[in-house]
């Protein structure tokens, strides 16, 4: 896959296709991914559990996107009634997750969610700073939590 995902490259940047082109590119693209596979621990094994997940991984990041718009609306509201107080507070959300990756992927989309910012990752536990409580409700044991369960390999290792 990877050498499939660099010959393309090649061809795509490089506008023409020739003889000498088709060539050195294949000569690069074997280069090259031989020295992603030695260097990054590559392996075809690795590449097809990988393509199995996509799926999964295209779903955390629709979840995602509707987790930022539902925020966004609940911030709107906020902004414009003011009767709704805000109650900003530190949250430490226990994360079950066995990867480090998996740890910082939520973490990030939990910043990337409006009203929410994380600001500490310790070991299992993640110190959240959010505008109001109810924008972490389903945070600890929510759906983007088991997704990432899901992709996390037995061995904890993900994606």
């Amino acid at each position: 896959m990877v050498y499939l995902l660099l010959f393309s490259l090649w061809l795509v940047f490089n506008g023409r296709i020739t003889p000498e082109i088709l060539l050195f590119g294949l000569w690069l693209t074997v280069i090259l991914g031989w020295i992603a596979y030695r260097l990054m621990g590559y392996s075809p094994r690795t590449e097809l559990a990988f393509c199995r997940r996509l799926p999964l991984f295209l779903l955390y990041l629709l979840v995602l996107f509707w987790k930022i718009l539902l925020a966004n609306r609940s911030m709107i509201a906020a902004v414009l009634r003011p009767k709704r107080r805000l109650k900003p507070t530190l949250v430490r959300i226990r994360v079950p997750l066995r990867s480090g990756f998996a740890r910082f992927v939520l973490a990030n989309s939990i910043t990337l969610t409006p009203g929410t910012l994380t600001v500490e990752s310790e070991g299992e536990y993640l110190t959240v700073h959010c505008l109001h409580p109810d924008l972490l409700e389903d945070t600890e044991n929510g759906q983007m939590i088991r997704l990432l369960q899901r992709m996390e390999a037995p061995d904890g290792k993900p994606l």
